[in-house]
């Protein structure tokens, strides 16, 4: 099964994600900020770290980055809704995609499975 860390600081953002990942089949781990999502990183596997980039103590594209040192193979998506921050993670993060908000359930859906390359079942 496919392992997702969330970071998201927005509570009710973190549970919608949350919800909608575990509903089509991954298995989540949801925290809310980078600075509780690094020490998951260093203990455990995660396939997918899906960040929020605007967040408190460490922001989206730094934990990306951490991420990037500790666990090399974990893909990486980013999520914000403000669109000079989405050029900014294009420029420093160039290997991970990037959803800007307000986006649907299922397009978040369909971004991780073709991360993955799987078949398109969508189920949110």
């Amino acid at each position: 099964m496919i392992r997702i860390l969330l970071a998201e600081d927005e509570a009710a953002m973190r549970t919608y994600l949350a919800r909608a990942l575990e509903n089509a089949g991954y298995d989540v781990v949801a925290v809310d900020r980078g600075t509780a999502a690094l020490p998951y990183l260093e203990r455990e596997h995660f396939d997918l770290l899906l960040s929020d980039i605007v967040m408190p103590e460490m922001d989206g594209i730094e934990l990306a980055q951490r991420c990037a040192e500790v666990s090399p193979d974990t893909k990486v998506i980013f999520i914000t809704g403000f669109a000079a921050v989405t050029l900014k993670a294009s420029r420093e993060a160039p290997q991970a995609k990037v959803l800007s908000k307000p986006f649907h359930l299922r397009d978040l859906v369909a971004e991780v499975q073709r991360v993955f390359g799987q078949p398109s079942q969508i189920s949110v």
